[in-house]
């Protein structure tokens, strides 16, 4: 898949627990792209007083009005399978979203290999320091700015080669 021009959607989930049938999905944050341009957002939210677990409760607590609660836990899986369908996936972590997300069609895959990193604990440490970028909450919004900046480098580097004297 071609970031800079295919459509797709950078997805993060964050579940109540590692494992599905554990837990439920308590936020979903997304953007639809088509390239580089933005077309929507997803951020949707259960309301607070289905997340036992004060830590993860505490954890998403910030920018509460750009969100969409629902008091339904099923609800938003449905309402996000609905806007994202058609749409390729972009995941953010390859442990526990695949299993989450299993009942939607869309093709999945990481987006690191695009960043030409791996996957690991720290990588969104690595991601700001590559790109230079601030911390933010929005991990979706920091994996957008990373793949702007490579479609940047990918173009500079390639103005360079075309300006390159030809060999004869």
């Amino acid at each position: 898949m071609d970031l800079q021009k295919d459509k797709y959607i950078i997805v993060e989930i964050i579940p109540t627990h590692s494992k599905k049938e554990n837990g439920f999905i308590a936020q979903i944050s997304a953007l639809k792209l088509k390239g580089l341009e933005l077309q929507g957002r997803f951020d949707y939210r259960v309301e607070d007083k289905f997340i036992e677990n004060p830590d993860l409760r505490n954890m998403i607590q910030y920018d509460k009005q750009a969100f969409t609660y629902v008091n339904n836990i099923y609800f938003m899986l449905e309402k996000f399978k609905q806007w994202a369908k058609g749409y390729p996936l972009i995941l953010l972590d390859d442990t526990y979203t695949k299993l989450y997300l299993e009942e939607l069609d869309n093709p999945m895959e990481l987006v690191y290999p695009h960043l030409g990193l791996e996957y690991e604990p720290y990588v969104f440490e690595k991601i700001m320091k590559k790109y230079q970028l601030q911390p933010s909450d929005h991990l979706v919004d920091l994996i957008y700015e990373a793949i702007i900046f490579e479609g940047n480098n990918q173009k500079v580097k390639k103005k360079k080669e075309e300006e390159k004297p030809k060999e004869s």
